[in-house]
């Protein structure tokens, strides 16, 4: 099985003078809305083995509050800069080059790329815009290349966001 989640960064202080976008932290309650998406996942989904995140601040310290809630060494984050706010070509792009050994693949991102990759990647899955902090994992069968996540039929197996007052979506 090949899976890949599809993370939006927890929330960031507001937009304003003189701090440019890229360098924008998470606020307080991003920081503490990371963790507990880290702590849901670890509970209910397998582990990551890579983590690729935007190189802003916000989606870096996203992952790296992920990466501590399933122990996973900072190694296992790399930085790649054609994330920063990209669009779904630009993030299959980045997917696609992946080695294939790797099968479970976090990417940490920005809407509405990511909203919109959501959207081609999963037609019927019914959701307007994905909040700060909410996570995506689709499934595709044992030998779906990296490469081939555009056209392969993949399945919804985890949904869950920070304010999600009920259990988050899984398929066991």
């Amino acid at each position: 099985m090949r899976r890949v989640l599809l993370l939006r960064h927890a929330k960031a202080v507001p937009a304003e003078e003189p701090l440019a976008d890229i360098t924008r932290p998470l606020a307080e309650r991003g920081q503490r809305d990371a963790r507990r998406i880290g702590e849901r996942l670890r509970q209910n989904a397998p582990r990551p083995q890579r983590i690729l995140t935007s190189p802003s601040a916000r989606t870096f310290e996203t992952a790296q509050l992920v990466a501590t809630a399933f122990d996973l060494p900072h190694d296992a984050i790399a930085v790649e800069r054609r994330l920063y706010l990209a669009e779904p070509a630009a993030l299959l792009a980045v997917i696609a080059t992946q080695n294939d050994a790797v099968e479970s693949l976090l990417v940490v991102g920005h809407n509405p790329g990511l909203t919109e990759l959501v959207h081609d990647l999963l037609p019927a899955f019914d959701v307007d815009d994905l909040a700060t902090g909410a996570v995506v994992a689709i499934d595709y069968p044992a030998g779906t290349a990296w490469a081939g996540l555009e056209t392969a039929a993949g399945r919804l197996t985890y949904y869950d966001f920070p304010k999600n007052p009920r259990e988050p979506i899984t398929a066991r």
